[in-house]
């Protein structure tokens, strides 16, 4: 096979020509993307060609463009190799219609396997084209080897590197450009929320998924972790080997390729459109609110609008485990200015009301007084989900009836459309967050394509308008 490598560094051209040569590629090298379509006028057409971005004369989106207007190079891998490492940059050389993309500084094994993956060479790509490329950062030997293990066996996700601490992994997302990354949250040199800000500066949408332990010190830090721009969580399981890796391929496989953007559309897509305009919304009565992915950020945002002075009860159910949503509610007091707390079963709900399902159990509203009482249950889950926003939805309207206002923010599955479809049927009203502001279009996505929500909004204005529907009730 034939390679052209592009670079105007002669000492990165000598580099990748090594590498090339060891693959069995015959080489030539170009300095400019000039030199380069000079060189391809005149003598045989390469298999691969590896470009820089920035080089003089003729740079290399306009040699990639260049080419892929040109019939006969159709069949050419183009593979750029630049210090370029922001999604959106790598976005654009994409569009222009580059093959394969690696970020300097890089490794041999790092263009071995890029080059593996586009199905040249000796080597044979055992991915799919479009697997997820996972980075894994944690400082515990045993847990970057099952992790990687584990991932590795699906075949639309390669681990593509992993580093023993926060600071290794910021330069492993320079180097190695991935899609996902898995973040201890405790770490020696540098700890997770640290080098999670650092990746932020480098990258603001790269998705990051913590990987902390289950336990009040780990709740908490994951949640300053979740503040601070993760896009979710998952708790490090305990157990045997085996256990362990099962664990592992629940909670992570899914959530890393949705996460990428991976996953495929969900089959209410083609579902009745949503409605024209909204019915003639009767007084509320209370506010029910289910989350997942991306809820701790989503809620700090749209409590503060309407909950300090909402006038009826706000209860609220975010997937998370039990340590987990008692540090929640500590961390919204002081976000929100107001209390939020874990329900307590049997506790009366009033008009200063603000709860939170505690973590493995499902909130039910029971008719008691003028607006309820919390129920807690240890039911079998739903959507795979205790607590689960259906139970507390569909609970809701039964004693609300047409003044049940429920919410569905961000998040994995469908949790949250049975119950929704409940509150409509009753006469209550639903609002999703829209797609933009969502870190997983999941739950909102699922009840706007059912056509059961009234709107469909960004955060901010969704808290905006559930404040006005508050001050209507309140002046009718």
């Amino acid at each position: 096979m034939r390679a052209l490598v592009v670079d105007d560094s002669k000492p990165v051209r000598s580099i990748v020509t090594n590498v090339l040569r060891k693959l069995q590629f015959e080489c030539s090298e170009a300095g400019n993307g000039q030199e380069a379509l000079d060189a391809l006028a005149t003598g045989d057409r390469p298999d691969l060609l590896t470009i820089n971005w920035h080089m003089p004369v003729m740079d290399g989106i306009a040699l990639v463009r260049t080419l892929r207007a040109d019939p006969r190079y159709k069949a050419c891998k183009l593979l750029m190799i630049s210090t370029e490492h922001a999604h959106d940059r790598i976005a654009i050389a994409r569009e222009a219609g580059v093959d394969g993309y690696v970020a300097k500084p890089f490794t041999a094994e790092a263009l071995t396997r890029e080059i593996a993956t586009l199905g040249l060479g000796p080597v044979t790509a055992t991915r799919s084209p479009g697997a997820v490329r996972v980075l894994v950062v944690d400082d515990s030997t045993t847990i970057r080897n099952l992790l990687s293990k584990v991932l590795s066996e699906d075949q639309g996700i390669e681990v593509v590197a992993t580093a023993e601490n926060g600071q290794a992994g910021i330069e492993s997302v320079r180097r190695h450009v991935p899609d996902v990354v898995i973040l201890d949250v405790e770490m020696p040199v540098m700890d997770g929320i640290t080098a999670l800000r650092e990746i932020r500066k480098l990258n603001s949408r790269l998705p990051v998924i913590m990987f902390s332990s289950l336990t009040e010190k780990g709740a908490r830090a994951t949640l300053d972790a979740l503040m601070a721009g993760a896009n979710d969580y998952v708790t490090k399981p305990t157990g045997g080997p085996a256990e362990v890796s099962q664990r592992i391929r629940c909670d992570l496989v899914d959530r890393i390729k949705t996460l990428a953007g991976r996953t495929s559309p969900p089959s209410s897509a083609t579902a009745t459109p949503l409605p024209s305009r909204p019915r003639q919304a009767a007084a509320v009565k209370g506010i029910v609110i289910g989350v997942s992915t991306g809820g701790p950020t989503a809620l700090a945002e749209l409590l503060p609008h309407f909950a300090p002075k909402a006038g009826v009860p706000v209860l609220i159910v975010q997937h998370m485990p039990a340590f987990f949503t008692a540090q929640l509610a500590e961390r919204l007091t002081r976000l929100i200015g107001c209390d939020v707390r874990e329900a307590v079963h049997g506790q009366s709900l009033g008009p200063d009301s603000v709860l939170l399902a505690p973590g493995g159990k499902h909130m039910e509203v029971a008719r008691d007084g003028a607006f309820g009482r919390i129920r807690l249950t240890e039911a079998p889950p739903e959507n795979s989900c205790r607590p689960a926003a259906d139970v507390l939805f569909r609970t809701a309207a039964s004693v609300w009836g047409n003044g049940t206002l429920g919410i569905v923010l961000t998040g994995m599955g469908r949790d949250g459309l049975a119950g929704s479809r409940v509150i409509v049927q009753n006469g209550g009203a639903v609002l999703v967050q829209d797609e933009f502001t969502s870190v997983v279009w999941g739950m909102p996505g699922e009840v706007a394509r059912a056509g059961l929500a009234e709107a469909v909004l960004p955060t901010a204005q969704l808290g905006a308008e559930i404040g006005l529907r508050l001050r209507r009730g309140k002046a009718s």
